[in-house]
């Protein structure tokens, strides 16, 4: 009898210790299955916000800068301030620096194709963020670039810096974000927590964005820079967000001041007036090389619409897959009144069959002037002076290729 017990005890103990280990592995494996899927739950997040930005090829990039960023003068009794802005909802608001609107009576925004100029009116600023937003009406529903204020950069991460672009001292510059959290004071403004870019920054660049070059975010408001110009400062979005959405949800168009002097802006001078054709003139080309036939159709003077529908003048510059511009290949004459001309002489690149492209050479004149106080193209001939022959080589069939496909799908 003694024996057979002590059979029992140490199977009651094997058994009890089976049970426990068994219980032990279920615990942990449920609470190692809790775990991973926290884990796998910030991974999916981490996806999804990579897909919600795909990234976007660089003409892409600055095509749609060109048509968002502004070029701004803030004019006082004493002084005029010069800068930059981008458009940021589909009201017509506008950021920029606080230190480039700030004590200004008089606020121009000039669109960067050239094509108009409006009174623009402080909503508000803060100084020491150096930050402010100004409203045009006239620029309502024009279409924004697209801002993520969760979305953080890495240090590395290459971007581009957007100055006015019709402003003729701004410019883009690429390079990358070469360190965060910079802190410095200058007059009174406190800067805390900026991003430091290897991209050049001057005073054409102030209050213009800083754009993400891989997904095409602003994730920024450019706004100092070295003396020696080979590096800048930019306030990250995320900082004033918030403040800048406040500003324009409270504002009032009834309360806001759109007048100004009339005297203290000379809107036509025979040197802007040279810069200014030279600017549209490119502008028209560079829209037609990415399919936006509207953009360029819509520079055209009253007179050359009419000449020609849209659908018209889209059949006639579709067939052109592109169009080189020669720097050296410009002339323009001595203006004449509030109109200058202008030659250029662009080769079109046009697909004769599947192995070949016909290469036409024109001389292209425009007539640049104010139509209703815009500035508009106002006469456009072009003489085919020659043509050429050019085979296609296999990786510019394929590449051109996929450009009709989109085009088409665009369509």
């Amino acid at each position: 009898m003694l024996k057979k017990q002590n059979k029992v005890l140490p199977i009651s103990l094997s058994v009890a210790i089976l049970i426990l280990g068994i219980l032990a592995i279920f615990l942990y494996y449920n609470y190692w299955e809790d775990d991973v899927l926290a884990t796998e739950d910030g991974m999916i997040e981490i996806v999804e916000n990579e897909e919600d930005h795909e990234k976007k090829d660089l003409q892409t990039i600055i095509h749609e800068a060109e048509k968002n960023v502004v070029y701004i003068e803030a004019v006082n009794s004493s002084s005029t301030s010069e800068g930059s802005g981008f458009l940021f909802n589909d009201k017509g608001d506008i950021v920029t620096n606080a230190h480039v609107v700030k004590n200004a009576t008089d606020i121009y925004v000039k669109t960067s194709d050239g094509t108009s100029t409006y009174p623009g009116a402080l909503i508000d600023l803060n100084e020491k963020k150096d930050v402010a937003v100004i409203r045009v009406p006239q620029l309502k529903n024009q279409g924004t670039m697209e801002i993520d204020p969760n979305f953080e950069p890495n240090i590395g991460d290459e971007i581009i810096a957007v100055g006015s672009p019709h402003g003729f001292q701004g410019s883009f510059t690429d390079g990358i974000i070469s360190a965060k959290n910079r802190n410095f004071s200058i007059n009174n403004s406190e800067y805390e927590n900026l991003y430091q870019v290897s991209a050049s920054i001057s005073q054409g660049n102030s209050g213009g964005p800083l754009i993400h070059k891989d997904t095409g975010l602003i994730i920024g408001i450019n706004a100092a820079a070295s003396k020696e110009g080979n590096f800048g400062f930019t306030i990250p979005i995320s900082q004033v967000y918030d403040l800048i959405q406040m500003w324009s949800d409270v504002a009032d168009d009834e309360e806001l001041s759109f007048e100004v002097d009339p005297n203290s802006y000379q809107s036509v001078n025979p040197d802007s007036l040279v810069e200014d054709a030279e600017y549209i003139v490119r502008y028209y080309y560079d829209t037609l090389n990415v399919r936006d036939y509207f953009a360029a159709y819509s520079l055209l003077g009253s007179n050359e619409q009419i000449k020609r529908s849209y659908q018209e003048f889209r059949d006639l510059s579709v067939k052109s897959i592109d169009i080189e511009l020669p720097d050296d290949n410009f002339e323009i004459d001595e203006p004449e009144g509030e109109q200058v001309k202008v030659n250029v002489f662009p080769d079109h690149h046009i697909r004769k069959d599947d192995d070949t492209l016909e290469i036409h050479h024109y001389k292209t004149t425009f007539e640049v002037g104010y139509e209703n106080d815009q500035l508009k193209i106002l006469l456009l001939e072009r003489e085919l002076l020659s043509k050429t022959e050019q085979k296609i080589e296999k990786d510019e069939e394929d590449a051109e290729k996929n450009e009709e496909e989109n085009d088409s799908e665009g369509e």
